[in-house]
């Protein structure tokens, strides 16, 4: 016997984990008997009234992720974009490059900047550091 202290209607979220846990016992040969509901999955009667609450589940579901879309894309076509602003902006970027080739550190960078060191890494690769850096060293073998 199993049981659940949740709701048909509701997130959704519950009647998923339901619907996963019922489909893991049926396949162990154990069956569902709901306290609450009229559902026993022992009689074919609980186990037709079990996948059509599943199917209509699905479709809440499917239709909650459909209106979804249609709301971004609404919001889209009014010129709206989603997401967070981008913290990283070219102006920042470049600030971010002089102060690379000035000597900061990468992390003395995030801390100025407010963001992580990886987020510093992303823009800021150590392949396109090296580079000024060969230059430097390669004008210094041509003075000694």
């Amino acid at each position: 016997m199993c049981w659940w202290s949740g709701s048909w209607t509701g997130s959704g979220e519950g009647v998923r984990d339901l619907i996963t846990l019922v489909s893991e016992l049926q396949a162990r040969g154990v069956n569902f008997r709901s306290l609450t509901d009229s559902i026993d999955t022992s009689t074919p009667a609980g186990r037709f009234f079990f996948h059509v609450m599943s199917a209509l589940a699905e479709m809440e579901r499917e239709l909650i992720v459909e209106r979804t879309r249609a709301g971004l894309a609404a919001a889209r076509e009014q010129g709206r974009v989603g997401g967070r602003r981008r913290v990283m902006t070219t102006e920042v970027v470049e600030r971010c490059r002089r102060m690379l080739e000035n000597g900061a550190t990468r992390q003395e960078i995030a801390d100025v900047t407010g963001v992580g060191v990886k987020t510093i890494y992303k823009y800021l690769p150590v392949a396109l550091t090296r580079e000024p850096l060969c230059r430097k060293l390669q004008g210094l073998s041509e003075i000694v």
